[in-house]
């Protein structure tokens, strides 16, 4: 086993994540593709989560995304993504990313499967997590980042989860109300990291 090693699932947007900032952070790592019907028998032994993203590094198991995002860039951060000198903007972005993953990523999953949340039909949930558009498009209207005035964590940390939101319908999303977000989301799906880490 090479000594860096990322269990990851392409499409997962807690595992793009994680890509996004080890090549970011140019760490040099094996990539194992994870086949979610069939899992590693070594990813299990490291993570009894059994779930993506798994980073397996100096000895050392880290099985959380965000985890895994901070470790990389404690270690290469050549453009500030952790805005250092900005304790605003830190906190700012560890409320977004509070938000996106214990609220706004319940109302993407039920969008995305209304079938399995039959008590709402798809608008229903659509709606609830329209909210937290809203919220990113307010902050878009004043810079072109979400905290800061150049890409930065919470960007990266939260753009798998916006681009899942908008790929459910997604010509519903091209004409809602939000043309800074389209605008923002665009732009980092059209990104060399982001293009780079979905490569096939």
């Amino acid at each position: 086993m090479s000594s860096t090693v990322l269990y990851s699932f392409r499409r997962c947007p807690y595992a793009m994540r994680a890509r996004m900032a080890l090549r970011y952070s140019a760490e040099e790592l094996e990539i194992v593709e994870v086949s979610l019907k069939a899992k590693p028998a070594e990813m299990l032994a490291l993570s009894s989560k059994g779930t993506v993203p798994v980073l397996w590094a100096d000895g050392r198991v880290i099985d959380e995304s965000l985890e895994i995002m901070n470790w990389a860039l404690a270690r290469h951060d050549p453009q500030d993504w952790r805005l250092l000198d900005d304790p605003a903007g830190q906190a700012l972005t560890a409320a977004l990313i509070r938000e996106n993953d214990q609220v706004f990523k319940l109302h993407l999953n039920r969008y995305k499967y209304p079938e399995r949340h039959p008590e709402h039909p798809a608008e229903h949930y659509r709606a609830e997590g329209e909210g937290f558009l809203r919220k990113l498009e307010a902050l878009l209207e004043t810079q072109p980042f979400l905290a800061a005035q150049h890409q930065s964590l919470a960007d990266v940390a939260l753009m798998p989860f916006v681009r899942q939101f908008a790929h459910v319908d997604r010509q519903w999303f091209a004409q809602a109300p939000y043309p800074n977000l389209q605008r923002w989301l665009q732009r980092l799906l059209d990104s060399e990291l982001f293009v780079a880490i979905m490569a096939k």
